[in-house]
């Protein structure tokens, strides 16, 4: 099931924007309102300390909501955790697509006496430049 607060939907690849990758029926959808239920929920204390961790100052009024968001995104997390992903092949990107690669071959003559020959300094083949890091 898919946690969202709209109607039901046809989600398209991206790139061609025609072909759908999956439906989703209403009966599939949880409104925004609904909890999610999980096996942990993070207490206010928890909050504060992570906000303390994460160097984030929290007013007193915020931990409360702040609290019950995480558990609702730890939530989504276990439930994404607790999908069958045995017959998933990994993949390197979400979308279908082949990067075209050129062929790996010479295109330019090596021209590095000529550059270097107008350079102020050179030195065994690099260019020498004043330092600037005392």
């Amino acid at each position: 099931m898919l946690r969202c607060g709209w109607p039901p939907a046809i989600v398209y690849h991206r790139a061609t924007l025609k072909t759908p990758l999956f439906r989703v029926s209403a009966a599939e959808m949880i409104p925004h309102s609904a909890p999610v239920p999980i096996a942990m929920s993070l207490s206010p204390e928890q909050v504060r300390q992570v906000a303390h961790l994460a160097r984030l100052q929290l007013n007193p009024e915020q931990v409360e909501p702040y609290a019950r968001q995480l558990t609702d995104i730890l939530g989504m997390v276990d439930r994404l955790s607790s999908a069958d992903t045995a017959s998933v092949s990994p993949m390197a990107h979400p979308l279908d697509m082949v990067q075209r690669l050129r062929p790996d071959l010479i295109s330019e003559a090596d021209r590095r006496d000529d550059y270097q020959a107008i350079a102020p300094e050179t030195q065994d083949g690099l260019y020498l430049v004043p330092k600037v890091i005392e």
